[in-house]
């Protein structure tokens, strides 16, 4: 609709590049299923209960889109029309899906629609796009449940052979999970998850986050508390012990940072950026952008830069479309799993997919059933 294509090149994988960034979690908020509490400044240190760091970062992203997207739907025809032009079409996983439709597992049953969200990865060098946070989002067709489930990364699985941005061949590969999007992008993404669940994937969404520097500057910037100073050289982070209010450019590096913070673990990092998040919209709310159209529009510019889409949401009506439907789940219609996984019987830091309880998970959402007591 929008007419571009998806930006970015291929790289071969780097497992050293693989294992990204930063603790800092946790805030002088408590995190619940419900929200945050009132305080307003993120805090190391914090405790985790509910979703999985990688669900949470990804559901509260949606979340924001969709409100900001609702306030959008009411702006002025011209602002409309450039916000509606900044979502990027991806022609590529189109055409990609298209040369292997034959392959492609038949349509659920009860027409359930199946959403893949993948979060691309922060700040990463052009070449090496990485996808660490896969998301697949089943909404029921009588429209009572919204299921969000997360795809482990480290999953060693069958990946199809693929071909890049650049035009580079990739061979088929049994590799871990999140390889699929640096060998070709969504398009490979969604081939090696069809491939491994026999799920069907109806629509897709890339939000990546080039447009965060400007999104944390157009709120004024974020707020944060550290109990220790930060330094990760790797991604220019270096910040002392204290309160801080941080712009969009310290923003990018606090969120990047992971080897030479906390446990320098990828959970911690995910934990640190889905927090951030949640600041980050909070303030959009909050902080009296909805009611000042001069403040909003740099946010919401910002916003919908950073979202790729196919053909059937690549436009602002229809992302807010995607996002009334999941808003009219009714209370208690929402629900997180991950695909069950073992640990790789040789392969440190690697999964593999637990079964017979995978393809239980698979089974349910092909058929439309509920997937509460089948996955965690």
């Amino acid at each position: 609709m929008n007419g571009q294509r998806a930006d970015g090149a291929e790289a071969g994988p780097d497992p050293g590049a693989d294992a990204a960034a930063g603790d800092g979690d946790g805030a002088t908020r408590e995190l619940t299923r419900g929200g945050l509490t009132r305080t307003g400044v993120l805090r190391t240190g914090m405790p985790r209960v509910g979703m999985t760091r990688g669900q949470k970062v990804l559901w509260w992203t949606l979340l924001a889109f969709g409100v900001l997207l609702a306030i959008a739907a009411g702006t002025a025809l011209w602002a409309y029309q450039r916000l509606d032009d900044n979502i990027r079409t991806d022609h590529a996983a189109a055409e990609a899906l298209d040369r292997h439709a034959a392959d492609r597992p038949a349509a659920g049953a009860n027409d359930g629609r199946n959403i893949l969200i993948i979060g691309s990865d922060w700040g990463s060098a052009p070449g090496s796009a990485r996808s660490d946070t896969v998301l697949l989002l089943h909404l029921s067709a009588d429209g009572e449940r919204a299921e969000m489930v997360s795809m482990p990364r480290d999953v060693v699985v069958d990946i199809p052979a693929c071909q890049a941005w650049n035009g580079e061949q990739h061979e088929a590969a049994r590799a871990q999970f999140n390889w699929a999007y640096q060998f070709g992008g969504a398009g490979c993404t969604i081939r090696a998850f069809e491939g491994f669940s026999d799920v069907r994937i109806d629509h897709h969404l890339v939000l990546g986050f080039e447009g965060f520097v400007d999104a944390v500057d157009a709120v004024g910037g974020i707020e944060i508390v550290l109990d220790e100073a930060e330094h990760d050289p790797n991604v220019g982070h270096d910040q002392p012990a204290g309160r801080q209010l941080l712009d969009g450019e310290e923003a990018l590096a606090y969120v990047r940072a992971r080897v030479y913070v906390g446990d320098g673990s990828d959970l911690n990092r995910l934990a640190r950026q889905q927090e951030f998040l949640h600041l980050l919209y909070e303030k959009a709310l909050n902080d009296g952008l909805v009611a000042n159209p001069t403040r909003l529009y740099p946010l919401l510019d910002a916003m919908t830069s950073a979202v790729t889409a196919d053909p059937g949401l690549d436009s602002l009506p229809q992302l807010y479309g995607l996002a009334e439907d999941v808003r009219e789940v009714p209370e208690g219609g929402l629900s997180f799993h991950t695909v069950p996984t073992v640990p790789h019987p040789s392969q440190d830091s690697r999964l593999l997919l637990d079964q017979p309880a995978a393809d239980r998970l698979f089974d349910a959402l092909r058929a439309d059933q509920p997937l509460t007591g089948l996955a965690d």
